[in-house]
């Protein structure tokens, strides 16, 4: 059982490690575009940009909708409790996976809102809705920042849990080139005005960083559970091994008996 789930994981392991490659040039254009147009539009003031005192926190908890992947959810949780935990008030709390959904609900908390992953089919519409909300949470004032926890994926046997701030968005820093001149804003033509490309950007950005979270968390998990299930697999071997053994060892003891039983009782006829 645990070899075969080692092979399901591993080829979907495969696949997802491929979103998260396919994935990541995406989103990085995507921080490059806003780079440009934050430099270009100068002073800019959105909704999603508002920075206020996080009186109300918002944690979208990104873990998996099964288990037996080894300590995945452990840690996930582990570092989402000391996030709440140190929070004002009650934060409000969203959580992707059924999994972690039980996870979260034995800490106490309330859960907001639920949403299922569909394994490594999910999709850019898959989020998009759970985004939306907290978009307009945040522009509306009910939410002062909302938060992902989930885990980066690094490779097969390495990832990391990380929060990272979702909203309000914060547009990358305007970068040097190597030979020191920043890049210019003006080497682009904007049509229409940066203001309002940055508008429409900004959604979307955080729609991207969320599909991104997720997909980096699908990939952690898949590798997770196969490298949790290549040790179980070969755990079971080493037990089966030894319970081989020791029954050979003992089939070998009544054996050796029954024959020393007969050769006493032979002597005792004589």
């Amino acid at each position: 059982m645990t070899q075969a789930m080692k092979l399901v994981a591993s080829a979907r392991f495969q696949q997802a490690q491929q979103r998260v490659i396919a994935a990541r040039p995406y989103a990085d254009k995507v921080r490059q575009l806003m780079t440009g147009l934050a430099a270009a539009g100068g002073s800019f003031e959105h909704p999603l940009l508002q920075v206020r005192p996080e009186e109300r926190v918002t944690a979208i908890v990104i873990g998996a909708d099964k288990g037996l992947a080894g300590s995945y959810h452990a840690n996930l949780v582990r570092l989402a409790q000391r996030f709440l935990e140190g929070q004002q008030g009650e934060p409000r709390v969203y959580v992707m996976g059924k999994k972690a959904l039980g996870y979260i609900r034995r800490l106490g908390y309330t859960v907001d809102g639920v949403l299922e992953l569909p394994g490594t089919s999910v999709s850019f519409d898959t989020v998009r809705p759970l985004s939306l909300d907290v978009q307009q949470m945040f522009a509306e004032g009910k939410t002062d920042a909302v938060y992902l926890i989930y885990t980066q994926f690094h490779s097969a046997i390495s990832h990391e849990t990380l929060v990272q701030r979702l909203l309000p968005a914060e547009p990358p820093a305007q970068t040097t080139g190597g030979g020191g001149q920043e890049d210019a804003a003006a080497e682009y033509l904007f049509e229409p005005e940066p203001d309002k490309l940055l508008s429409r950007l900004l959604s979307r950005y955080v729609d991207t960083q969320l599909f991104r979270a997720v997909l980096e968390s699908i990939a952690s998990e898949q590798g997770a559970r196969m490298t949790a299930m290549t040790s179980a697999t070969k755990n079971a071997g080493e037990m089966i091994d030894r319970l081989t053994l020791s029954l050979n060892r003992a089939r070998q003891a009544a054996i050796t008996t029954e024959i020393a039983e007969i050769v006493g009782t032979a002597e005792a006829l004589k």
